[in-house]
């Protein structure tokens, strides 16, 4: 195989990865900001939340059980996910519920907090960067042939963002929760007409969705080094996927996540990452000039 077919294909696989902690943040700022209509610029600090997690059970495996090394990122996702939604409960309750209706103040707000974050971070953890030791099963790499290597922490985050997708298409087009947050995000109105308590469907979707963006730090752990400011380096990205693919749908959010992650990964090979940057954005931007709902829109009855 010539050299630079390998390296483009591996390149290709780089934006898979980046697609993987990409979309896993997209899906739950895409529910947040779909069905609640918040600008939640704190969204990244969830994700460092979930990293730093990652991170401390890492170390705490090592120290204390040695036994659990081997099994402790799985205990990571889930340790991670609870954490960080406790933590976007709490945020819902004492700040967002009040600014409901008030997009300015909501983005203002989050934006404090996720300075406030920050800071909170770099307290406790330093300014410099840690990283989790990985387990033994998610070191290595496969080598489909002499001039390729596909990291095998690359191939479990894909397979642990496709079936997080696909619990979160069975949660919600499969549940009778599920059915309530689509009725809230289609009409809000009507949906507090029908009896769904719409107020108690916020702070499931607002948590849901911080937990999500939890997973995805323990996710980032597996391909870089975790900082106070981890989280900030995806907040545009992700708003991006999330407007660009349709606020309202997860398909779009995919696709829209699919795309930018692979145009960015692939323009590297023949350009620098900051040109990669800019192309990619310039092509999003000229496309929603000509269509400013997105790739996929819902089709209401008016």
């Amino acid at each position: 195989m010539h050299a630079s077919l390998a390296i483009w294909i591996m390149q290709a696989f780089n934006g898979l990865s980046t697609f993987s902690v990409l979309l896993l943040m997209a899906l739950g700022l895409a529910i947040i900001f779909g069905q609640m209509g918040v600008i939640n610029m704190a969204h990244g600090e969830f994700l460092t939340i979930g990293a730093y997690t990652t991170y401390l059970l890492s170390h705490a495996s090592e120290k204390w059980a040695p036994w659990l090394s081997k099994w402790y990122f799985l205990v990571a996702v889930v340790v991670a996910f609870s954490l960080a939604g406790f933590v976007g409960l709490l945020v819902e309750h004492l700040l967002i519920r009040r600014l409901y209706r008030r997009p300015l103040d909501t983005l203002l707000a989050t934006w404090g907090l996720s300075l406030i974050m920050q800071q909170t971070f770099r307290s406790a953890f330093g300014a410099r960067e840690v990283s989790a030791t990985l387990p033994d099963w998610l070191m290595g790499s496969l080598k489909p042939t002499p001039a390729i290597d596909i990291p095998i922490n690359g191939l479990f985050v894909m397979g642990l963002t496709m079936g997080l997708t696909a619990l979160v298409f069975v949660l919600l087009f499969r549940t009778r929760i599920g059915v309530d947050v689509r009725a809230t995000m289609q009409n809000r109105a009507m949906a507090g007409a029908a009896g769904i308590n719409t107020g108690r469907i916020d702070r499931f979707t607002f948590a849901f969705g911080c937990g999500l963006a939890g997973i995805a730090g323990a996710a980032f752990t597996t391909i870089g080094s975790t900082g106070p400011t981890s989280g900030s380096l995806y907040i545009v990205d992700t708003f991006l996927v999330v407007v660009f693919g349709g606020a309202q749908s997860l398909l779009g959010t995919i696709a829209s996540a699919f795309t930018i992650a692979q145009t960015q990964a692939t323009t590297e090979f023949f350009m620098t990452g900051s040109m990669a940057k800019v192309l990619t954005l310039s092509a999003v931007i000229l496309i929603l000039m000509a269509r400013p709902q997105g790739l996929f829109t819902l089709q209401l009855r008016r």
